[in-house]
């Protein structure tokens, strides 16, 4: 027999992908990548992604098996630095959401199968896909990315902050107003025997 030739094949990560992710990791967001594919396949991606760092001080990527035989004490110190769960089961995904969860922290999971379902309604938010997502997964699910897109996530979390933080100048602004108007009516009814406003002015 003689080689006549050897063919590979790659599904390539999304040109767009590596600066979303960055974009998320400086705004303090951790991006985790719960996958079945094979340790070494998901490192690779989770490289081009910027999900693992190439030196792996900082982050590890840990198997479905290992993180399932390893009790709730040991994963606890380890989860900062996870970043890549290769070879998963739904379970997995699952137990890592309440592990977070239970660290206080704030946990989104995007999904797209049947399988993700328990996983996406357990979050704090769920992202099902639109296009490949099954029915069930946008049952379970809060948001739906109807592109597919790991850059729209980024742009619902930008928009997200964003009415966040009106929401919050909002309040700051009216209770600062109202407490300072109170101050100025109870003074005022105590020193001089009546309110120094009136309705409209107060409203004003």
């Amino acid at each position: 027999l003689i080689a006549f030739a050897i063919v590979g094949i790659k599904d390539p990560v999304r040109p767009e992908v590596p600066d979303a992710v960055k974009t998320c990791q400086r705004a303090g967001i951790t991006v985790r990548m719960v996958t079945g594919d094979n340790i070494h396949t998901a490192q690779h991606i989770a490289r081009e992604c910027g999900i693992l760092s190439d030196d792996g001080e900082d982050t590890i990527a840990m198997e479905g098996p290992t993180f399932r035989d390893m009790p709730a004490g040991e994963l606890i110190p380890i989860l900062p630095k996870l970043r890549v769960l290769a070879r998963s089961s739904p379970e997995d995904k699952l137990t890592l959401v309440r592990l977070l969860k239970g660290q206080g922290e704030v946990v989104a999971v995007t999904g797209d199968g049947t399988n993700d379902a328990p996983a996406l309604k357990e979050s704090d938010v769920g992202l099902a896909m639109g296009i490949a997502g099954t029915e069930v997964a946008k049952e379970a699910a809060d948001i739906i990315i109807l592109d597919d897109n790991f850059t729209s996530i980024v742009k619902s979390v930008l928009w997200g902050r964003s009415v966040f933080a009106n929401i919050r100048k909002f309040l700051q602004f009216q209770l600062t107003v109202n407490l300072a108007a109170l101050c100025i009516s109870f003074i005022g009814a105590v020193v001089g025997g009546h309110e120094p406003l009136n309705v409209l002015q107060l409203l004003w």
